[in-house]
Protein backbone atom coordinates (compact mmCIF):
# COMPACT_ATOMS: atom_id res chain seq x y z
CA UNK A 1 0.00 0.00 0.00
CA UNK A 2 2.40 2.30 0.92
CA UNK A 3 4.87 1.48 -2.32
CA UNK A 4 1.15 2.17 -4.38
CA UNK A 5 1.04 5.51 -2.26
CA UNK A 6 4.68 6.79 -3.30
CA UNK A 7 4.19 5.58 -6.74
CA UNK A 8 1.27 7.86 -7.01
CA UNK A 9 2.89 10.52 -5.38
CA UNK A 10 5.82 10.86 -7.83
CA UNK A 11 3.77 10.41 -10.84
CA UNK A 12 1.58 13.34 -9.89
CA UNK A 13 4.91 15.44 -8.98
CA UNK A 14 6.39 14.72 -13.11
CA UNK A 15 2.66 15.50 -14.07
CA UNK A 16 3.48 18.74 -12.47
CA UNK A 17 6.86 19.57 -13.40
CA UNK A 18 6.02 18.38 -16.98
CA UNK A 19 2.76 20.85 -17.17
CA UNK A 20 4.94 23.44 -15.39
CA UNK A 21 7.15 23.53 -18.19
CA UNK A 22 4.51 24.04 -21.01
CA UNK A 23 3.02 26.75 -19.05
CA UNK A 24 3.70 30.41 -19.80
CA UNK A 25 7.32 31.66 -20.16
CA UNK A 26 8.77 33.60 -17.42
CA UNK A 27 10.15 37.05 -17.45
CA UNK A 28 13.58 35.79 -18.50
CA UNK A 29 12.68 33.74 -21.19
CA UNK A 30 10.17 36.91 -22.91
CA UNK A 31 13.71 38.92 -22.52
CA UNK A 32 15.42 36.96 -24.79
CA UNK A 33 12.64 36.61 -27.17
CA UNK A 34 12.79 40.02 -27.00
CA UNK A 35 16.18 40.41 -27.94
CA UNK A 36 16.05 37.94 -30.56
CA UNK A 37 13.03 40.24 -31.91
CA UNK A 38 15.14 43.21 -32.44
CA UNK A 39 18.15 41.53 -33.92
CA UNK A 40 16.12 40.56 -36.77
CA UNK A 41 14.14 43.29 -37.17
CA UNK A 42 14.29 45.34 -41.09
CA UNK A 43 10.86 47.53 -40.43
CA UNK A 44 8.60 49.08 -38.23
CA UNK A 45 5.74 51.57 -38.42
CA UNK A 46 3.60 52.59 -35.25
CA UNK A 47 1.16 55.55 -34.39
CA UNK A 48 -0.20 57.00 -31.10
CA UNK A 49 -0.82 59.43 -29.05
CA UNK A 50 1.93 61.04 -25.75
CA UNK A 51 1.03 62.93 -23.39
CA UNK A 52 3.70 64.59 -21.18
CA UNK A 53 2.60 65.05 -17.60
CA UNK A 54 5.85 67.78 -16.80
CA UNK A 55 4.09 70.89 -17.23
CA UNK A 56 1.60 72.95 -15.40
CA UNK A 57 -1.01 70.88 -18.25
CA UNK A 58 -0.66 67.78 -19.87
CA UNK A 59 0.40 68.51 -23.04
CA UNK A 60 -1.01 65.52 -26.06
CA UNK A 61 1.36 65.07 -29.35
CA UNK A 62 0.55 63.23 -32.09
CA UNK A 63 2.87 60.78 -32.50
CA UNK A 64 3.96 58.56 -36.20
CA UNK A 65 7.00 56.66 -35.79
CA UNK A 66 8.84 54.60 -39.24
CA UNK A 67 11.96 52.39 -38.34
CA UNK A 68 14.49 50.61 -41.61
CA UNK A 69 17.50 48.71 -41.02
CA UNK A 70 19.97 49.57 -40.40
CA UNK A 71 19.50 53.02 -39.14
CA UNK A 72 16.66 54.80 -40.80
CA UNK A 73 14.26 56.86 -38.37
CA UNK A 74 11.56 59.29 -38.56
CA UNK A 75 9.72 60.43 -36.03
CA UNK A 76 6.73 63.00 -36.39
CA UNK A 77 5.57 64.86 -32.99
CA UNK A 78 2.57 67.33 -33.30
CA UNK A 79 0.87 69.32 -31.28
CA UNK A 80 -2.40 68.92 -32.97
CA UNK A 81 -4.02 71.76 -30.50
CA UNK A 82 -1.63 74.36 -31.93
CA UNK A 83 -1.12 73.19 -35.40
CA UNK A 84 2.47 72.48 -34.85
CA UNK A 85 4.61 69.24 -36.68
CA UNK A 86 8.50 69.15 -35.68
CA UNK A 87 10.00 65.53 -37.26
CA UNK A 88 13.07 63.41 -36.39
CA UNK A 89 14.88 62.27 -38.51
CA UNK A 90 17.86 60.20 -39.33
CA UNK A 91 19.65 58.80 -42.43
CA UNK A 92 22.67 58.91 -44.25
CA UNK A 93 23.16 62.60 -44.43
CA UNK A 94 22.77 62.71 -40.22
CA UNK A 95 20.25 63.51 -37.19
CA UNK A 96 18.03 66.70 -38.16
CA UNK A 97 15.01 68.27 -36.61
CA UNK A 98 12.70 69.20 -38.81
CA UNK A 99 9.92 72.27 -39.23
CA UNK A 100 8.12 71.43 -42.03
CA UNK A 101 5.72 74.28 -41.63
CA UNK A 102 8.50 76.57 -41.71
CA UNK A 103 10.90 74.87 -44.28
CA UNK A 104 13.40 74.58 -41.20
CA UNK A 105 15.88 72.20 -40.85
CA UNK A 106 18.42 71.91 -38.14
CA UNK A 107 21.57 69.16 -38.22
CA UNK A 108 23.03 67.45 -35.33
CA UNK A 109 26.46 65.01 -35.61
CA UNK A 110 25.13 62.31 -33.11
CA UNK A 111 24.60 58.88 -33.15
CA UNK A 112 21.01 59.05 -31.91
CA UNK A 113 19.19 56.94 -31.18
CA UNK A 114 21.77 54.03 -30.03
CA UNK A 115 22.77 55.62 -27.06
CA UNK A 116 19.56 57.75 -26.36
CA UNK A 117 16.75 55.81 -25.58
CA UNK A 118 13.12 56.96 -26.58
CA UNK A 119 9.77 56.08 -25.04
CA UNK A 120 8.17 55.71 -28.60
CA UNK A 121 11.08 53.78 -29.84
CA UNK A 122 10.48 50.13 -30.27
CA UNK A 123 14.16 48.97 -29.63
CA UNK A 124 14.45 51.96 -26.56
CA UNK A 125 11.55 49.95 -24.90
CA UNK A 126 12.99 46.27 -25.77
CA UNK A 127 17.12 47.46 -24.33
CA UNK A 128 15.06 48.40 -21.62
CA UNK A 129 13.78 45.13 -20.84
CA UNK A 130 16.67 43.47 -21.84
CA UNK A 131 19.03 45.40 -19.98
CA UNK A 132 16.97 45.49 -16.37
CA UNK A 133 17.61 41.86 -14.22
CA UNK A 134 15.72 42.53 -12.16
CA UNK A 135 12.37 43.48 -14.23
CA UNK A 136 9.18 42.81 -13.11
CA UNK A 137 6.64 40.97 -15.32
CA UNK A 138 2.74 40.59 -15.10
CA UNK A 139 -0.35 40.03 -17.05
CA UNK A 140 -2.80 42.29 -18.55
CA UNK A 141 -5.68 40.46 -20.66
CA UNK A 142 -3.99 39.57 -23.78
CA UNK A 143 -1.12 41.80 -22.88
CA UNK A 144 2.37 41.02 -20.88
CA UNK A 145 3.19 44.36 -18.86
CA UNK A 146 6.70 44.47 -17.86
CA UNK A 147 7.95 46.73 -14.88
CA UNK A 148 11.62 48.22 -15.57
CA UNK A 149 14.08 50.79 -15.22
CA UNK A 150 13.97 53.50 -17.52
CA UNK A 151 17.02 54.94 -19.64
CA UNK A 152 16.24 58.36 -21.11
CA UNK A 153 19.07 60.08 -19.80
CA UNK A 154 16.65 62.47 -17.89
CA UNK A 155 17.19 61.99 -13.86
CA UNK A 156 13.12 62.17 -13.04
CA UNK A 157 12.08 59.55 -14.97
CA UNK A 158 12.63 56.65 -12.72
CA UNK A 159 11.00 53.71 -14.24
CA UNK A 160 8.49 52.80 -16.53
CA UNK A 161 5.58 50.39 -17.36
CA UNK A 162 5.80 48.81 -20.89
CA UNK A 163 2.51 46.70 -22.01
CA UNK A 164 3.03 44.53 -25.08
CA UNK A 165 0.83 42.35 -27.00
CA UNK A 166 1.62 38.44 -25.64
CA UNK A 167 1.48 37.28 -29.42
CA UNK A 168 3.31 39.77 -31.55
CA UNK A 169 5.37 41.57 -28.44
CA UNK A 170 4.08 44.89 -30.41
CA UNK A 171 3.98 47.81 -27.77
CA UNK A 172 0.40 48.80 -26.63
CA UNK A 173 1.16 51.25 -23.67
CA UNK A 174 3.95 52.98 -21.81
CA UNK A 175 4.07 55.00 -18.52
CA UNK A 176 7.15 56.16 -17.29
CA UNK A 177 7.12 57.52 -13.76
CA UNK A 178 9.33 59.61 -11.56
CA UNK A 179 10.50 58.96 -8.14
CA UNK A 180 7.40 58.82 -6.62
CA UNK A 181 5.57 57.05 -8.84
CA UNK A 182 3.90 59.74 -10.41
CA UNK A 183 3.46 59.48 -14.00
CA UNK A 184 5.11 62.14 -16.17
CA UNK A 185 4.68 60.44 -19.59
CA UNK A 186 2.17 58.45 -21.38
CA UNK A 187 2.17 56.97 -24.99
CA UNK A 188 -0.59 54.74 -26.43
CA UNK A 189 0.06 53.13 -29.87
CA UNK A 190 -3.06 52.76 -31.93
CA UNK A 191 -1.22 50.74 -34.69
CA UNK A 192 2.33 48.92 -34.90
CA UNK A 193 2.96 47.01 -38.02
CA UNK A 194 6.38 45.03 -38.30
CA UNK A 195 7.99 44.79 -41.85
CA UNK A 196 6.26 47.35 -43.08
CA UNK A 197 7.13 49.16 -46.23
CA UNK A 198 8.29 52.39 -47.08
CA UNK A 199 8.50 54.83 -50.27
CA UNK A 200 12.27 55.36 -50.90
CA UNK A 201 12.25 58.98 -50.41
CA UNK A 202 10.43 58.02 -47.24
CA UNK A 203 13.69 59.13 -44.90
CA UNK A 204 14.52 62.06 -47.38
CA UNK A 205 15.31 65.21 -45.68
CA UNK A 206 13.87 67.50 -48.50
CA UNK A 207 10.78 65.47 -49.03
CA UNK A 208 9.85 65.51 -45.13
CA UNK A 209 11.00 68.98 -45.18
CA UNK A 210 9.03 69.87 -48.02
CA UNK A 211 5.61 68.07 -46.97
CA UNK A 212 4.52 66.02 -43.62
CA UNK A 213 4.31 62.60 -44.26
CA UNK A 214 2.61 61.28 -40.86
CA UNK A 215 -1.19 61.63 -42.25
CA UNK A 216 -0.53 60.10 -45.44
CA UNK A 217 -0.27 56.30 -46.01
CA UNK A 218 -3.56 56.06 -46.87
CA UNK A 219 -3.50 55.62 -50.44
CA UNK A 220 0.18 55.47 -52.00
CA UNK A 221 0.97 55.26 -55.15
CA UNK A 222 1.58 56.86 -59.06
CA UNK A 223 -1.61 57.69 -59.43
CA UNK A 224 -3.28 58.04 -56.10
CA UNK A 225 -7.06 59.36 -55.74
CA UNK A 226 -9.24 59.91 -53.05
CA UNK A 227 -12.45 61.49 -52.12
CA UNK A 228 -14.42 62.20 -49.14
CA UNK A 229 -14.04 64.14 -46.31
CA UNK A 230 -11.07 63.55 -44.67
CA UNK A 231 -9.97 62.05 -48.29
CA UNK A 232 -5.42 61.62 -48.53
CA UNK A 233 -3.32 60.59 -51.36
CA UNK A 234 0.17 60.25 -51.56
CA UNK A 235 1.73 59.86 -55.10
CA UNK A 236 3.11 61.17 -58.37
CA UNK A 237 -0.25 62.62 -59.71
CA UNK A 238 -2.11 62.47 -56.81
CA UNK A 239 -5.38 63.91 -56.39
CA UNK A 240 -7.40 64.28 -53.39
CA UNK A 241 -11.56 65.97 -53.09
CA UNK A 242 -13.17 66.49 -49.71
CA UNK A 243 -13.77 68.87 -47.04
CA UNK A 244 -10.58 68.09 -45.41
CA UNK A 245 -8.39 66.98 -48.16
CA UNK A 246 -4.79 66.45 -48.35
CA UNK A 247 -2.60 65.22 -51.25
CA UNK A 248 1.37 64.84 -51.86
CA UNK A 249 3.15 64.21 -54.73
CA UNK A 250 4.82 65.85 -57.30
CA UNK A 251 2.00 67.10 -59.48
CA UNK A 252 -0.42 66.73 -56.40
CA UNK A 253 -3.92 68.78 -56.42
CA UNK A 254 -6.18 69.20 -53.62
CA UNK A 255 -9.71 70.34 -53.77
CA UNK A 256 -12.20 71.01 -50.23
CA UNK A 257 -12.70 73.88 -47.35
CA UNK A 258 -9.51 73.09 -45.84
CA UNK A 259 -7.69 71.76 -48.81
CA UNK A 260 -3.96 70.99 -48.12
CA UNK A 261 -1.26 69.65 -51.43
CA UNK A 262 2.23 69.09 -51.33
CA UNK A 263 4.68 68.40 -53.67
CA UNK A 264 6.86 70.36 -56.73
CA UNK A 265 3.67 71.43 -58.08
CA UNK A 266 1.16 71.15 -55.84
CA UNK A 267 -2.36 72.92 -56.02
CA UNK A 268 -4.43 73.31 -53.47
CA UNK A 269 -8.01 75.04 -53.54
CA UNK A 270 -10.42 75.72 -51.18
CA UNK A 271 -11.25 78.30 -48.38
CA UNK A 272 -8.32 77.40 -46.01
CA UNK A 273 -6.29 75.98 -49.36
CA UNK A 274 -2.66 75.82 -48.22
CA UNK A 275 0.05 74.44 -51.10
CA UNK A 276 3.77 73.91 -50.14
CA UNK A 277 5.96 73.28 -53.05
CA UNK A 278 8.49 74.62 -55.74
CA UNK A 279 5.89 76.11 -57.88
CA UNK A 280 2.72 75.54 -54.96
CA UNK A 281 -0.38 77.40 -56.18
CA UNK A 282 -3.29 78.15 -53.76
CA UNK A 283 -6.48 79.74 -54.05
CA UNK A 284 -9.33 80.17 -51.77
CA UNK A 285 -10.48 82.62 -48.78
CA UNK A 286 -7.52 82.22 -46.95
CA UNK A 287 -5.27 80.29 -48.96
CA UNK A 288 -2.06 80.13 -48.18
CA UNK A 289 1.21 79.24 -50.69
CA UNK A 290 4.71 78.48 -49.83
CA UNK A 291 7.73 77.69 -52.35
CA UNK A 292 9.94 79.10 -54.84
CA UNK A 293 7.33 80.19 -57.07
CA UNK A 294 4.11 80.33 -54.37
CA UNK A 295 1.41 82.08 -55.84
CA UNK A 296 -1.71 82.82 -53.28
CA UNK A 297 -4.98 84.07 -54.29
CA UNK A 298 -7.76 85.29 -52.24
CA UNK A 299 -9.53 87.72 -49.43
CA UNK A 300 -6.40 86.56 -47.01
CA UNK A 301 -4.23 85.15 -49.83
CA UNK A 302 -0.43 84.39 -48.54
CA UNK A 303 2.19 83.88 -50.41
CA UNK A 304 5.86 83.18 -49.26
CA UNK A 305 9.04 82.27 -51.26
CA UNK A 306 11.53 83.74 -53.86
CA UNK A 307 9.15 84.78 -56.10
CA UNK A 308 6.13 84.97 -54.40
CA UNK A 309 3.02 86.58 -55.28
CA UNK A 310 -0.52 87.52 -53.52
CA UNK A 311 -3.56 88.94 -54.78
CA UNK A 312 -6.60 89.65 -52.37
CA UNK A 313 -7.69 92.03 -49.87
CA UNK A 314 -5.14 91.73 -47.05
CA UNK A 315 -3.22 89.65 -49.47
CA UNK A 316 0.42 89.65 -47.83
CA UNK A 317 3.77 87.99 -49.88
CA UNK A 318 7.46 87.05 -48.41
CA UNK A 319 10.35 86.44 -50.60
CA UNK A 320 13.43 87.94 -52.54
CA UNK A 321 11.08 89.39 -55.69
CA UNK A 322 7.99 89.28 -53.99
CA UNK A 323 4.73 91.10 -55.02
CA UNK A 324 1.45 91.44 -53.74
CA UNK A 325 -1.75 93.01 -55.15
CA UNK A 326 -5.13 94.05 -53.01
CA UNK A 327 -6.46 96.67 -50.74
CA UNK A 328 -3.81 96.00 -47.52
CA UNK A 329 -1.79 94.88 -49.75
CA UNK A 330 2.11 94.11 -48.23
CA UNK A 331 4.87 93.17 -49.76
CA UNK A 332 8.40 92.01 -48.08
CA UNK A 333 11.56 91.31 -49.74
CA UNK A 334 15.45 91.06 -49.26
CA UNK A 335 15.88 95.28 -50.10
CA UNK A 336 12.57 95.90 -47.32
CA UNK A 337 12.39 93.59 -44.90
CA UNK A 338 9.56 94.11 -42.39
CA UNK A 339 10.22 95.47 -39.27
CA UNK A 340 8.39 92.64 -37.79
CA UNK A 341 11.26 90.45 -38.99
CA UNK A 342 14.12 92.45 -36.84
CA UNK A 343 12.57 91.48 -33.18
CA UNK A 344 11.86 88.27 -31.52
CA UNK A 345 9.21 87.60 -28.43
CA UNK A 346 10.70 85.96 -25.65
CA UNK A 347 9.60 83.01 -24.37
CA UNK A 348 9.56 83.23 -20.34
CA UNK A 349 9.90 79.86 -19.20
CA UNK A 350 7.11 79.34 -16.68
CA UNK A 351 9.60 77.27 -14.57
CA UNK A 352 12.49 78.31 -12.51
CA UNK A 353 14.58 76.60 -10.02
CA UNK A 354 14.19 77.46 -6.09
CA UNK A 355 16.43 80.53 -5.63
CA UNK A 356 16.30 81.77 -9.12
CA UNK A 357 14.66 85.15 -10.14
CA UNK A 358 15.24 87.05 -13.84
CA UNK A 359 17.62 89.55 -13.65
CA UNK A 360 17.49 91.01 -16.93
CA UNK A 361 16.92 90.69 -20.67
CA UNK A 362 18.79 92.13 -23.90
CA UNK A 363 17.99 92.48 -27.54
CA UNK A 364 21.12 91.01 -29.61
CA UNK A 365 21.99 89.41 -33.26
CA UNK A 366 23.51 86.14 -33.28
CA UNK A 367 24.35 85.07 -36.19
CA UNK A 368 23.12 87.64 -37.96
CA UNK A 369 19.45 86.92 -36.63
CA UNK A 370 17.25 88.89 -34.31
CA UNK A 371 17.88 86.85 -31.03
CA UNK A 372 16.79 87.79 -27.20
CA UNK A 373 18.93 87.18 -24.03
CA UNK A 374 17.35 86.62 -20.88
CA UNK A 375 19.79 86.10 -17.96
CA UNK A 376 18.92 84.48 -14.80
CA UNK A 377 20.59 84.48 -11.04
CA UNK A 378 20.31 83.27 -7.32
CA UNK A 379 21.20 79.45 -6.92
CA UNK A 380 21.72 79.31 -10.04
CA UNK A 381 23.34 81.44 -12.92
CA UNK A 382 22.74 80.82 -16.41
CA UNK A 383 21.45 82.90 -19.54
CA UNK A 384 18.34 81.82 -22.02
CA UNK A 385 18.92 82.76 -25.63
CA UNK A 386 16.22 82.55 -27.64
CA UNK A 387 16.35 83.29 -31.90
CA UNK A 388 14.73 82.76 -35.00
CA UNK A 389 16.75 81.42 -37.42
CA UNK A 390 17.18 81.69 -41.00
CA UNK A 391 15.03 79.07 -43.02
CA UNK A 392 16.79 75.54 -43.56
CA UNK A 393 19.89 76.68 -40.58
CA UNK A 394 21.85 73.94 -39.89
CA UNK A 395 23.83 73.36 -36.50
CA UNK A 396 26.39 70.35 -37.07
CA UNK A 397 27.59 70.68 -33.95
CA UNK A 398 28.73 67.23 -31.98
CA UNK A 399 27.30 66.57 -28.43
CA UNK A 400 24.58 64.56 -26.89
CA UNK A 401 21.05 64.37 -28.01
CA UNK A 402 18.90 64.84 -24.77
CA UNK A 403 15.22 63.71 -25.42
CA UNK A 404 13.08 66.94 -24.17
CA UNK A 405 9.73 64.84 -24.80
CA UNK A 406 8.66 67.16 -27.32
CA UNK A 407 11.35 67.96 -29.50
CA UNK A 408 15.13 66.60 -29.20
CA UNK A 409 18.33 68.80 -27.72
CA UNK A 410 21.59 68.99 -27.90
CA UNK A 411 23.89 69.13 -25.27
CA UNK A 412 27.63 70.27 -25.59
CA UNK A 413 30.48 71.56 -23.83
CA UNK A 414 32.25 70.27 -20.36
CA UNK A 415 32.56 72.87 -17.11
CA UNK A 416 30.33 75.21 -19.53
CA UNK A 417 27.51 73.81 -20.68
CA UNK A 418 24.70 75.15 -23.48
CA UNK A 419 21.54 72.91 -24.24
CA UNK A 420 20.33 73.76 -28.11
CA UNK A 421 16.81 73.02 -29.26
CA UNK A 422 13.81 73.92 -31.80
CA UNK A 423 10.55 74.36 -31.18
CA UNK A 424 8.22 75.68 -34.09
CA UNK A 425 11.08 78.07 -35.88
CA UNK A 426 12.07 79.39 -32.45
CA UNK A 427 16.16 78.38 -31.46
CA UNK A 428 16.84 77.88 -27.72
CA UNK A 429 20.01 77.75 -26.16
CA UNK A 430 20.65 77.66 -22.32
CA UNK A 431 24.00 77.99 -20.88
CA UNK A 432 25.29 77.51 -17.53
CA UNK A 433 28.05 76.58 -15.47
CA UNK A 434 26.51 75.39 -12.31
CA UNK A 435 22.84 74.82 -13.61
CA UNK A 436 22.46 70.78 -12.51
CA UNK A 437 21.65 68.59 -16.16
CA UNK A 438 17.90 68.01 -14.69
CA UNK A 439 17.51 71.42 -13.98
CA UNK A 440 18.18 72.05 -17.80
CA UNK A 441 15.95 69.65 -18.69
CA UNK A 442 13.18 71.11 -16.80
CA UNK A 443 13.60 74.48 -17.86
CA UNK A 444 13.85 73.67 -21.48
CA UNK A 445 10.20 71.68 -21.14
CA UNK A 446 9.14 75.02 -19.95
CA UNK A 447 8.66 76.94 -22.85
CA UNK A 448 6.22 74.90 -24.62
CA UNK A 449 2.98 74.43 -24.14
CA UNK A 450 0.02 76.91 -22.84
CA UNK A 451 2.61 78.35 -20.54
CA UNK A 452 3.97 79.82 -23.49
CA UNK A 453 3.57 83.83 -23.53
Amino acid sequence: MRRITWMMTSLMLVLALALAGCGKKDAGSLSKDLDQKVSKLESYQGSGKMVLYTGQQPQEYAVDVSYKNPHYYRISLTNEKKDIEQIVLRNDEGVFVLTPHLNKSFRFQSDWPNNQGQVYLYHSLVQSIVADKDRKMTTDGKDVVFDVLANYGNPTLVRQKIWLDSKSYSPRHVEVLDANTNIMVTVDFDTFKFDASFDKDSFDTQRNLTGSLSSMPTVAGTDGKAAGTDAKATGTDAKASGTDAKAAGTDSKATGTDAKATGTDAKASGTDAKATGTDAKATGTDAKSTGTDAKATGTDAKATGTDAKATGTDAKATGTDAKATGTDAKATGTAAPSAAAKTVTAVDPWYLPKGVALKGSSDITLGGNPAVMLRYGGTYNYTLVESKPADKAVAALPGKMVSLGYTLGLLTGDQQKTLTWTYDGMEYRLSSGDLPFDEMVNIAQAVQGDSMK
